[in-house]
């Protein structure tokens, strides 16, 4: 026993949310009367309650604790008394770490009241078995995350929606699972909004849209029809976040789609985004805002390189940002001529659009040669190209698919049988890892091997599992391609049978089609090589125009 006999207590009390169905016995009310109490009865000072009340006691970054802490090193108590060793903590290492090393440090004594655990007195049976109390009430806290989320994962499954409140466009319904009703007129908004994006105008241009033409913002639209005021901090205007959110949200398609996100563990809890391989999916659960074509638009307008710049009138070019200089790599970018036509009494003045290389536009031929062509030249040449397919799509379309099929398959004639023993020995490593990671743990509490190892060696093994479930997605990935070739193909096929009559380049249809293309340098005496990468087609095989100039005009040349 220490020869100090005058003690500054600082009482500690938690209650979990799931301590709470314990009921009174665990109850805040409950641990500071019995604490008081025996600090009374031995004659000590109580200095302060810390109290945690509905927080896990698996994480150590409560506020509770951590004004506990901070007293204890400063010296303003020095001792800290719980009701037992779960109260302060469920996490083995770190309670473990605090009672055995840094209390010691700044010479505070711990108590447990329930289970003897009593630091001034080394030589005790509790003493002995704490580590495995510890480990225990680890072992709870374990099973008790395990059992909440097979429940939540349970009612996601069976179709009940959990949210406060239902995305913009929708209403919670009166039913058991209280599902998604749809809400004129926010629902016709969100199809606008779907519409745009699909045509490629920017989330930035659909946010400037709906403020322009006055359109409430979602939680505004929300208190409104709950006949309150917006209690959120806002500044009332929609924003291309808020657009991004909408157009990712799977639920306008008509699926309930849940436990989309996660935490690290029952440790460490982390808010982590789920793979979309984990949610929980339930399809057509109520009536959908947008058709399927259209999401999948969408996802295709965000996944492409153009970013659709408007010009000072409000133009968007249909190749804007689609464009990339073939030596440089930077874009292309849009500008215009003012140029003066008709007659000497009467002159009209238009604009003629071309592209350049955006280093040679800011640079000048240090930088980058130029590799001016004009709009209207470089969007007949696009338009011819897409209309050539489409009719040989319809002149033979087996024809045209085992063309089509031919270029895929010398693509993926890279996928070498090194590559698939590296994702077999991968997958077999990590399923070995999925073993070692929990038998250190046990073999720490055996005491077979010291604390230091077990870090050591669980350090080691993660950084290896993050590390190899990477490339194994990445081959998995690669691997899943090779079987997309013909679906790929056939949707590469239906898309060209739509512009077989048409006879302008729209915005949507180089959306719909192209990858990117890149343009060579210009110059007058020669050939130029323009590459047009066709999605779906991928890239290694571009096709390839020349153009030839000649009196400053450009015109097609078969390669």
């Amino acid at each position: 026993m220490s020869k100090q006999t005058i003690y500054n207590v600082g009482i500690y009390v938690r209650l979990s949310q799931e301590d709470m169905r314990a009921g009174e016995s665990l109850s805040i009310e409950n641990q500071k009367l019995i604490l008081t109490k025996y600090v009374t009865e031995q004659g000590w000072n109580t200095y302060d309650i810390y109290v945690d009340d509905g927080f896990s006691g698996t994480d150590f970054n409560r506020p509770g604790v951590t004004r506990l802490l901070e007293d204890a090193k400063t010296g303003k108590i020095n001792l800290i008394i719980v009701k037992d060793l779960s109260r302060f903590g469920r996490n083995y290492i770190q309670v473990g770490q605090y009672i055995d090393y840094i209390f010691p440090t700044y010479n505070i004594r711990f108590i447990a009241l329930s289970d003897n655990v009593d630091t001034a007195n080394k030589d005790t049976s509790a003493m002995d078995m704490m580590p495995i109390v510890n480990l225990f009430n680890e072992w709870h806290a374990a099973s008790t995350s395990k059992k909440i989320r097979a429940v939540v994962e349970a009612n996601a499954k069976s179709g009940k929606y959990r949210t406060t409140f239902a995305p913009y466009g929708y209403v919670k319904g009166d039913d058991e699972n209280r599902l998604p009703v749809v809400d004129e007129p926010a629902a016709s908004v969100v199809r606008r909004i779907f519409e745009m994006r699909s045509q490629g105008v920017s989330p930035y241009h659909i946010a400037e849209k709906l403020n322009d033409e006055k359109i409430p913002i979602p939680s505004d639209y929300l208190y409104a029809k709950l006949g309150k005021p917006n209690p959120r901090r806002t500044t009332h205007l929609w924003s291309a976040g808020v657009i991004r959110q909408i157009v990712r949200n799977p639920t306008y398609l008509g699926h309930l789609v849940q436990m989309k996100t996660t935490t690290v563990s029952y440790k460490n809890h982390k808010t982590v985004k789920k793979d979309p391989s984990e949610w929980v999916i339930i399809y057509n659960t109520h009536e959908p805002l947008v058709s399927q074509e259209i999401w999948d638009k969408c996802r295709e307008v965000e996944e492409s390189v153009s970013q659709g710049k408007k010009t000072k009138t409000g133009f968007v070019a249909p190749l804007s940002g689609l464009m990339f200089c073939a030596d440089c790599g930077e874009k292309m970018r849009l500008g215009w001529n003012n140029t003066t036509n008709g007659s000497k009494k009467k002159p009209r003045k238009y604009v003629r659009h071309n592209f350049n290389c955006g280093r040679y536009n800011r640079q000048g031929k240090q930088g980058c040669p130029s590799h001016y062509i004009k709009m209207n030249d470089i969007n007949a040449l696009i338009l011819a190209d897409i209309r050539s397919m489409a009719a040989l799509v319809l002149e033979d379309e087996e024809a045209a698919r085992k063309q089509f099929l031919s270029k895929k398959e010398q693509i993926n004639s890279k996928q070498t049988a090194e590559e698939q023993k590296r994702l077999h020995d991968g997958q077999y490593r990590l399923s070995e890892l999925e073993k070692l990671i929990p038998s250190i743990y046990e073999d720490k509490v055996l005491g077979k091997i010291p604390e230091d190892m077990c870090v050591n060696l669980l350090e080691k093994y993660q950084a290896e599992q993050k590390t190899l479930s990477e490339e194994v997605e990445r081959l998995e990935a690669k691997l899943n391609a090779v079987k997309q070739d013909e679906s790929d193909v056939e949707e590469f096929i239906r898309r060209l049978k739509k512009y077989t009559d048409v006879q302008e380049l729209t915005r949507e249809m180089c959306l719909e089609l192209i990858e990117y293309i890149t343009v060579d340098e210009y110059a007058k005496d020669r050939p130029r090589e323009i590459h047009i990468y066709y999605k779906l087609l991928e890239k290694p095989l571009p096709h390839k125009k020349f153009l030839e100039v000649g009196n400053g005009n450009e015109s097609e040349k078969t390669a």
